[in-house]
């Protein structure tokens, strides 16, 4: 018998897995905080034999050298990924027995198109495929994207997603349980895609990979490409490097007065607390990303690169978490924290700053008057957006700031997360700012005159 355990990381939108039999198991793909994977082998009561990753990833650390170095498991890695530490190289075709008393094999199969040397991994159990780990191949309904390696490749990358998904479904028996690494909310995914279970029979009917000619396929792919976060460039150097354990231990704690200073010297001083209770009370000049949100995400987006961040929250639990999230992107150690409330991270003489929130009913009746920023990505705005609003990126707003119009600013997304982050920096810039937490589903029926181009 053999079990597959989905370790899910839904702040980036992906998963890891533990599979294996009764003695030893192959973790794949494993994020940067091993020590979940490690106690997941421990419940499961077996040894991690194998690492595997099926690339050189572009949206996260990975934690497969160290899970490999603390366990001695033997780390498998595509032969052509270009990295700088040990590891077992492996090609095409290649097979690693996983737990050889319950019959359990690990097939090595080349599917470039996320990258140039991406390659899937199908578990046999007795000869028999039951799993196939896709990594940033075949996922749920879509692909890997295929722009993330080198801007020139892309087309080619995306030719080679659609060979590889025709491989795939081609060589595996259509009951082979798809289990894709990203594809569950991920930007490594060239589009969303809904369920969280497939199989290779479910794919062949309803994945454009494998229902579509490759011209069209190509064609649709490139053209739905959106917007790369900007902490993806440094991923892929810091994987193929090697990256360094990570350390979870609580930061140093801050009090008002070091808090200020902080913020005094140009660093980022990050709450973590919902939107609601962040606009009703804030330390001026913070910056607010809910640890409920898509945290790593967004931070890591938006924070130039290697800046000092202070972490604010309401709970020790809320602050651990949210450091488990970010050293997964790269942001290994906040400079401090603080836990608490707006009371206790203001000095003295100080008092917390707020602004408004409204819905998009509320806008309707002053839109004329007012500055409407839309803070969604082109690719959303290009649905419809409210007549007259003026458009930036969240990820494009912390350096287009001053191209915002003068006047009271009414910024919105497509729900209330995004619109509270762009919030905080107008209101940390000076500007008076209103917060619309609303879905853009009703900014029409709420009146609002919308474009739709």
């Amino acid at each position: 018998m053999f079990f597959v355990d989905a370790i899910e990381v839904p702040g980036l939108g992906n998963r890891s897995y533990l599979a294996g039999g009764e003695r030893a198991a192959v973790v794949v793909d494993p994020p940067r905080d091993v020590d979940q994977v490690i106690e997941a082998a421990a419940r499961r009561g077996v040894r991690i034999s194998h690492v595997a990753e099926t690339h050189v990833h572009n949206d996260y650390v990975t934690g497969g050298l160290e899970l490999a170095r603390v366990t001695g498991a033997a780390y498998l890695v595509p032969a052509a990924a270009r990295v700088s530490f040990d590891r077992v190289p492996v090609g095409d075709g290649d097979r690693t027995a996983i737990d050889p008393g319950a019959g359990l094999v690990l097939r090595a199969l080349a599917t470039p198109g996320h990258t140039p040397h991406h390659t899937s991994y199908v578990l046999e159990e007795n000869g028999t495929a039951v799993a196939a780990f896709t990594g940033g191949s075949l996922l749920i309904g879509t692909v890997g994207r295929p722009d993330l390696v080198e801007p020139r490749l892309t087309e080619q990358l995306a030719r080679a997603q659609h060979a590889s998904a025709h491989r795939l479904a081609s060589e595996l028996p259509d009951e082979t349980a798809v289990l894709p690494t990203h594809g569950f909310g991920s930007f490594c995914s060239s589009s969303r895609a809904e369920g969280g279970e497939t199989t290779i029979g479910k794919e062949k009917v309803s994945n454009d990979a494998l229902t579509r000619d490759v011209d069209t396929f190509v064609a649709d792919l490139l053209a739905g490409l959106d917007d790369v976060p900007a902490y993806y460039t440094h991923m892929g150097p810091a994987n193929a490097a090697g990256p360094a354990p990570v350390d979870l231990t609580p930061p140093a704690v801050a009090d008002a007065g070091e808090i200020a200073a902080r913020l005094a010297a140009g660093e980022w001083v990050v709450d973590l607390r919902n939107r609601v209770a962040f606009a009703e009370g804030h330390v001026a000049g913070s910056f607010n990303f809910e640890a409920e949100g898509q945290l790593a995400t967004y931070l890591a987006w938006l924070i130039p690169w290697g800046k000092p961040v202070t972490l604010l929250a309401d709970s020790p639990d809320r602050l651990a978490a949210a450091q488990r999230e970010l050293v997964r992107v790269g942001i290994d150690r906040p400079a401090a924290a603080a836990t608490g409330g707006p009371a206790d991270w203001v000095r003295e003489s100080e008092t917390p700053a707020s602004f408004p929130r409204g819905t998009f009913a509320d806008l309707a009746g002053r839109a004329a008057d007012v500055v409407v920023l839309d803070v969604r990505r082109a690719s959303e705005r290009s649905a419809g957006y409210v007549e007259g609003s003026v458009h930036i990126p969240i990820h494009a707003l912390p350096r287009r700031i001053h191209e915002v119009p003068g006047g009271e600013v009414w910024v919105h997304c497509a729900g209330g997360m995004r619109a509270a982050i762009a919030a905080s920096l107008l209101d940390a810039a000076g500007r008076d700012v209103v917060a619309v937490d609303d879905s853009f589903e009703v900014a029409e029926k709420a009146g609002l005159d919308l474009r739709i181009p």
